[in-house]
C-alpha cells in the first residue's frame, strides 16, 4: 500500500516542474524583466563604451601618467576628502536636529537643505560667488580679515560642500529617524549619557544609511562640475579638478583624453562603490554569524 502510495504522489522537484509546464504565461512578469533589462543596458552601455573606448584607443595608459591628470586627480582625492568631513561635521548635527525635533519653521530648513539638490550646479556656483566672491556680500568682512575664498583650491571645498551635503544629511535624517527610540531608553535607563549613547547606539544602528549617506556625497562631490568652475574657475594645480579636466579635453578638441580621464573618475567611483558594498555584506555575514 505504502508502495504505491509513493509511486502516485511525484517527486517534490518533478511536482514542481509539472506546476511550471501548467502555470499560464505570465505576460505581465515578463514585460517587467524585458523593461528592466532595457533600462540596466541603458544605464551600463554608455559607461562600458568610454572605459573600452578611453583603453583600446591607449589613451588611458597615456594620460595616467600624465603630471597634469595626476594633479588634477590629487586635488580631487584631497578635496571631496575634506568636503565629505565638513558635510559629516555640520551635517550630523542638522540631521539630528531634523529628525528628532519639531520647532516652528521646520519645514523651510528642510526645504533649504534640499534645495542644492535640485538647482542647477551653475546656479550654485554663481550664488557662491555673490556671497563669497570678491566682490560678494561677505566681501567686506573676509578682506577685513585677510581671507580670499573665491579661485583658490578652498572655493572647490565649499563648492563641492555645497552641492553633496546635502545628500549626507537627507540620508543622516531618515538614518537617525529610523532608529527605534526603546533602544536608546534603555541605554539611558543604563546610564548611558547623550553623547555615548548617540556614538555608541544611534549612530551604528543607522549605520547602514548613514555610509549610503557618505557615499552619496561623496560621488556628488567627485563628480561636481558647474559649482566649481563658475566660483573656483579652472586653474590647472589649484582648482582643476578632474571633471574639469574632462571638460578642457573636450574643448580642446580631444576626445580620446577627454574620455580617459573620464574614465578614471568612473573607476574611482565604481571602485568606492564596490568596497562600500562589499563591508555591508561582509558586516551582514556577521551578524548572521553571530
Amino acid at each position: 500500500m505504502t508502495d504505491a502510495v509513493q509511486q502516485r504522489v511525484p517527486a517534490p522537484r518533478e511536482a514542481s516542474a509539472e506546476r511550471a509546464r501548467r502555470r499560464p504565461f505570465n505576460w505581465g512578469a515578463a514585460t517587467v524583466v524585458v523593461l528592466a533589462g532595457i533600462f540596466a543596458v541603458f544605464l551600463a552601455l554608455p559607461i562600458v563604451v568610454l572605459v573600452a573606448r578611453s583603453i583600446l584607443s591607449g589613451a588611458l595608459a597615456q594620460v595616467v601618467g600624465s603630471s597634469a591628470i595626476l594633479a588634477a586627480l590629487a586635488l580631487s582625492l584631497a578635496t571631496t576628502s575634506i568636503s565629505l568631513v565638513l558635510a559629516v561635521g555640520f551635517g550630523l548635527p542638522l540631521a539630528f536636529v531634523l529628525a528628532r525635533r519639531s520647532f516652528r519653521g521646520k519645514w523651510l530648513v528642510e526645504a533649504i537643505v534640499d534645495l542644492p539638490i535640485v538647482l542647477p550646479p551653475a546656479v550654485a556656483g554663481l550664488a557662491l560667488l555673490l556671497v563669497f566672491g570678491r566682490r560678494g556680500a561677505l566681501a567686506g568682512p573676509m578682506q577685513a580679515t585677510g581671507l580670499d575664498i573665491a579661485f583658490p583650491t578652498v572655493a572647490v571645498i565649499l563648492a563641492q560642500t555645497f552641492v553633496s551635503a546635502p545628500f549626507f544629511v537627507r540620508s543622516a535624517r531618515a538614518g537617525i529617524a529610523g532608529v527605534d527610540r526603546d533602544l536608546e531608553d534603555a541605554a539611558r535607563v543604563d546610564g548611558a549619557t547623550e553623547a555615548r549613547l548617540f556614538r555608541d547606539v544611534t549612530v551604528p544602528l543607522a549605520g547602514a544609511v548613514l555610509a549610503g549617506g557618505l557615499v552619496m556625497s561623496w560621488a556628488r562631490a567627485l563628480g561636481e562640475f558647474g559649482a566649481t568652475i563658475m566660483f573656483a574657475g579652472n586653474v590647472e594645480g589649484r582648482t582643476q579638478t578632474l571633471p574639469l579636466v574632462v571638460y578642457g579635453e573636450f574643448q580642446a578638441g580631444d576626445v580620446d583624453a577627454s574620455a580617459a580621464a573620464a574614465a578614471i573618475l568612473v573607476v574611482a567611483a565604481f571602485g568606492v562603490l564596490v568596497a562600500v558594498r562589499g563591508l555591508r555584506w561582509g558586516r551582514a555575514l556577521d551578524l548572521r554569524g553571530a
